[in-house]
């Protein structure tokens, strides 16, 4: 690449602003698509990995096993689709269960909330042990968590979440101290959840916790079974031990033998981030692979007007030739003007992508890649190789005759 050639290509694009502009076009779609695409698919992998990790960082979730058809009606079969006192009890032992330091039962119902005149119809009521907090990693932006004396007196207190809040008062009410019927009971709000947002597991937000004693005296009755179990591991690393410390313990509780099925369900934190990742990795190429169709859309868009150039300069090619032009000469220029085109409408598309990528769609914030800068730069560059070098070599390939004698 010569000064020389470089010249003559900037004039060649100089001479069609139009065409030129509307060929960068092409390839400054597919550039910022590119980045910005990457940058979203990284955005969800992020925000995923987030709401994931506000379950509880180093938390185990027990459910009891869905009933299979109608086999399951009374008997012993019955018994096998609840968590009881029993199995709490028996995950609570540090002996058995070295690895888990906090277990946390929780019963959960719907309900319909009223406060000052207003309804709102509560997706989750919950419930749950003090502790719960802390298995749960709920922290607060107003208030207090209920502790064991409430527990123990059955103290109609509740803790509530953005979503209910803002349903019940409106965006921006601080509701502690309010009070709020669920079902009819009276209850008085102690503290406001802070925003979690909402996930493919849904609005973490809408959501009320209250004491489990509460819940169970005067919202759901004296059921004996739970809805879920939360266990707390030591710490990240001992996850997955506390998870087949609990499969052990409650394969005793509910007398299953080695070779039965669970009759319960039970998942950590750490592979449903797994899952969530590769979800959101699949997601990631997915776009990766529409903008690089739109990159190649933008490639074809080169070669075709670098064809439709070659065409209309074949005389001057035949002049350049019969004046001394050497075959590399055509084809050098012919290829430096496809080459600045993509590198134009590439560095065009970086920045376009660049700008996008700084808007902020909900709870979604794109992050931007400095490899797929990189990439998707190199890339323009490459398609501005491959698509010009054909129309380039067919400018070269004619002989002064030839072109001279085109009209």
């Amino acid at each position: 690449m010569t000064i020389d050639s470089i010249r003559v290509a900037l004039r060649g694009m100089l001479a069609n602003r139009m065409r030129s502009l509307l060929t960068m076009l092409g390839i400054l779609i597919g550039t910022a698509a590119v980045i910005l695409l990457v940058a979203v698919g990284t955005g969800i992998s992020n925000l995923v990995q987030h709401q994931i990790e506000t379950l509880g960082s180093n938390a185990v979730y027990v459910f009891p096993q869905q009933s299979r058809g109608g086999q399951d009606r009374g008997g012993t079969n019955a018994r096998r689709i609840r968590l009881t006192q029993t199995d709490v009890d028996a995950l609570s032992d540090r002996t058995n269960a070295p690895s888990i330091i906090n277990v946390a039962p929780t019963i959960q119902t719907n309900a319909t909330a009223v406060a000052d005149g207003t309804t709102y119809a509560l997706q989750n009521l919950i419930g749950a042990t003090p502790n719960y907090m802390e298995v749960r990693n709920a922290t607060l932006s107003a208030g207090r968590h209920f502790d064991d004396a409430e527990q123990a007196n059955h103290a109609k207190v509740a803790i509530v979440g953005q979503t209910v809040a803002d349903g019940l008062w409106g965006k921006g009410f601080n509701p502690v101290g309010q009070q709020v019927s669920f079902n009819g009971v009276r209850f008085r709000v102690i503290g406001l959840l802070e925003k979690k947002g909402s996930s493919g597991i849904g609005d973490q937000d809408d959501v009320v916790i209250a004491p489990l004693t509460t819940v169970r005296a005067t919202l759901v009755g004296n059921v004996d079974s739970y809805t879920l179990i939360a266990i707390q591991a030591a710490s990240r690393e001992h996850t997955d031990s506390a998870q087949a410390e609990a499969v052990r313990i409650l394969r005793g509780t509910h007398k299953l033998g080695p070779g039965q099925p669970l009759d319960f369900q039970i998942f950590n934190q750490a592979s449903l981030l797994k899952t969530g990742q590769q979800a959101a990795l699949v997601f990631s190429l997915l776009l990766a692979a529409v903008a690089a169709i739109s990159l190649f859309v933008g490639g074809i868009g080169v070669m075709n007007i670098m064809l439709v150039t070659v065409t209309e300069r074949t005389r001057e090619i035949g002049i350049r030739k019969a004046l001394g032009a050497q075959r590399i000469d055509i084809l050098s220029q012919f290829l430096v003007e496809a080459v600045l085109l993509a590198l134009i409408g590439g560095a065009l598309g970086v920045s376009v992508g660049l700008g996008f990528a700084q808007l902020k769609v909900g709870p979604l914030e794109p992050v931007v890649s400095p490899g797929s800068i990189v990439v998707s730069f190199a890339v323009s560059a490459m398609v501005g190789v491959f698509f010009g070098a054909y129309p380039a070599n067919r400018a070269a390939k004619l002989t002064p005759i030839e072109a001279l004698r085109y009209e």
